[in-house]
């Protein structure tokens, strides 16, 4: 996640009606067991209830790709967010109802070129976003750390970042628990950086966004830090790059193994970019990716 577009938490294998009236519960499942290794291997597992989402599609464009749900930016600086606005979130409502779709998550991009660390209006815009969420039913916040919102220097934390970062979203965070909406962080950090981040903040409503892509870029192995993070991860961006998915260096099959092993059940919010220059159908071919790599088709 790099720009503050219209983007895209909820589930999958019910009906849109409940999608649109409930919230995501939580996955349980652990890693295998033997038993549960066989039955893959027979192909008789059930596959994890994921939802297909986009964070570069219209709610429109995602209807005829086959999508679930998009992921929708917050807006530009300003001191009342675009997305604060009852009469924008009221045509969002109508467009859902009239699309059948749901908007899985907000994304504040703006806050790759206005820090949290640094702006003193963020404190107010998440407070905003945070009701704009709980009215649209989007049970994510995704809260950006790149560009000049990156809390790296080289490879070294800026910790003096960190320290008001931490502040800030642990004052959030009550609000967000209140509203049933999770703050999901995403950066360049590692799994253990992040996790001390988490543990300061020491709230259930403050998780991971992990973006597959971003961190392969930055050397880190996600197999490996989901599995640690485990359900720390609130949600997942798949990219690749200029590709489609499957079609990069990028090997899909380990990522999907540890995503089952955790047990995670939610949106995967497609990020990817469009070689074709249709948006619509280059969506649907990675959505089809998506779910042949889970089971789901």
């Amino acid at each position: 996640m790099f720009h503050d577009r219209v983007r895209p938490v909820t589930q999958p294998t019910v009906s849109r009606r409940s999608l649109l009236a409930g919230s995501l519960a939580a996955g349980t499942a652990g890693c295998l067991s033997t038993a549960g290794i066989v039955q893959s291997l027979l192909g008789a597992e059930d596959p994890p209830k994921l939802l297909v989402g986009s964070c570069t599609l219209n709610l429109d464009e995602a209807k005829k790709a086959g999508l679930d749900g998009v992921e929708v930016g917050v807006g530009g600086a300003a001191e009342r967010l675009h997305i604060a606005d009852p009469q924008v979130r009221q045509q969002l409502k109508e467009k859902m109802q009239e699309t059948g779709l749901v908007i899985s998550s907000l994304m504040m991009g703006l806050l790759n070129s206005y820090p949290l660390a640094s702006d003193p209006r963020a404190p107010a815009w998440l407070e905003q976003s945070i009701e704009a969420a709980k009215d649209l039913g989007a049970k994510v916040i995704l809260v950006a750390f790149f560009g000049k919102g990156s809390l790296l220097e080289g490879k070294q934390v800026k910790k003096a970042d960190v320290d008001v970062v931490v502040q800030r979203l642990k004052a959030a965070a009550p609000k967000a628990k209140d509203a049933g909406v999770i703050l999901a962080i995403e950066n360049t950090l590692s799994a253990e950086q992040n996790v001390e981040i988490l543990q300061r903040i020491d709230s259930p409503a403050v998780r991971i966004y992990y973006d597959i892509y971003n961190l392969v870029g930055q050397g880190y192995e996600p197999p490996a830090e989901i599995r640690f993070l485990k359900d720390r991860i609130a949600m997942f961006h798949f990219k690749e790059g200029p590709n489609y998915l499957g079609e990069g260096k990028i090997d899909w099959r380990p990522v999907a193994a540890a995503i089952r092993e955790i047990g995670y059940q939610g949106w995967i919010v497609l990020e990817t970019s469009s070689p074709s220059k249709d948006r619509v159908a280059d969506a649907r071919r990675n959505a089809q990716f998506v779910r042949k790599l889970f089971g789901m088709s």
